[in-house]
């Protein structure tokens, strides 16, 4: 532990890199020509993918969903811990590694939501509807946030200071902790978490994600349409369904 503990700070963004990956719209081509071509779906490699795109869009329409796990994504994410609780749920076609609180000292980064959050809730389970907050209601989110986040790392160092192990004196830490992890996935297991984690006008089956892991949801969906263009056509023009 360092003599002086960094001070805290606190964000209201997240951050997801695509570290790795291995995905092309190609991939969803060969993978489902073996079907008919057997081992002369191989020279689907060497095609332009745009002159199959009937074949992504029948796969996509008709939910042949296994041509479309046939390759990979790594993707860096920094985001609150309660962010990292939502995104666990998601198990099929997932690979995780999450920074440790047992083995390091966890650092002061929190989380604050900006001004463009909406901070009021209405309605009942199911059928909420979010409201922006007033300014007065800001600066008491904000203000009670920090000091609840400056108070709990506080009591962390004074533990660990005093010779307590860091997987005990974690005990005190918000979920508005960010954490960081390693997250792989292929392009079937990512579809299925954007049509859950963001809210758009035209998914056939309306999702009400947190805000946070769907801004999250969103710069990964970004990344990986710019490696699967095609793909993520068909995804869209199909009702943002996991096939």
């Amino acid at each position: 532990m360092s003599d002086e503990p960094t001070a805290p700070s606190f964000r209201s963004d997240v951050t997801v890199e695509l570290v790795r990956s291995a995905a092309a719209d190609s991939d969803v081509i060969w993978a489902a020509r073996v079907s008919t071509a057997g081992e002369q779906s191989l020279e689907a490699l060497q095609q332009d993918p745009e002159k199959s795109k009937g074949l992504i869009n029948f796969l996509m329409r008709d939910r042949h969903g296994t041509p479309f796990e046939h390759n990979s994504m790594t993707f860096f994410i920094s985001a609150p811990i309660f962010v990292f609780r939502e995104f666990h749920r998601h198990r099929s076609g997932w690979s995780y590694n999450e920074e440790s609180g047992r083995y390091r000292e966890l650092q002061p980064v929190f989380y604050v939501p900006g001004e463009e959050r909406k901070l009021v809730q209405e309605g009942r389970p199911g059928k909420y509807e979010f409201h922006e907050g007033t300014p007065e209601q800001h600066r008491t989110t904000t203000a009670a946030m920090e000091a609840a986040y400056v108070e709990s790392y506080a009591r962390y160092q004074e533990m660990l200071a005093a010779g307590v192990a860091r997987e005990v004196a974690r005990a005190v830490l918000p979920v508005g902790l960010f954490s960081s992890m390693y997250a792989t996935c292929n392009s079937r297991s990512l579809m299925h978490f954007l049509s859950l984690r963001t809210r758009r006008e035209n998914s056939a089956v309306p999702s009400f994600p947190q805000r946070e892991i769907e801004m999250v949801a969103e710069q990964m969906e970004e990344q990986w349409a710019r490696l699967m263009p095609l793909t993520h056509a068909a995804f869209e023009k199909h009702g943002r369904v996991a096939p």
